[in-house]
């Protein structure tokens, strides 16, 4: 799986550093002794998904061509 740059999805730092102190915050009234980090990177990962850009549309899709069009 690839790492997202900062170019591929912009999302403010500022909404990122909220999310990441949300769930600290979140683990530490539970009483975590530790920080859950499978936990942090779901939260992270959900926010980069909601904040994502749609895929671009390149084109047609496989089941759209044709011999006429298939290039």
């Amino acid at each position: 799986m690839a790492m997202a740059s900062a170019h591929d999805n912009p999302l403010p730092r500022a909404v990122l550093a909220e999310a990441i102190s949300d769930e600290l915050d979140r683990q530490a009234r539970q009483g975590a002794q530790r920080v859950d980090v499978t936990a942090l990177v779901e939260v992270i990962e959900s926010l980069l998904q909601a904040h994502a850009a749609p895929p671009a549309d390149e084109g047609r899709r496989p089941e759209e061509l044709n011999a006429t069009n298939d290039d």
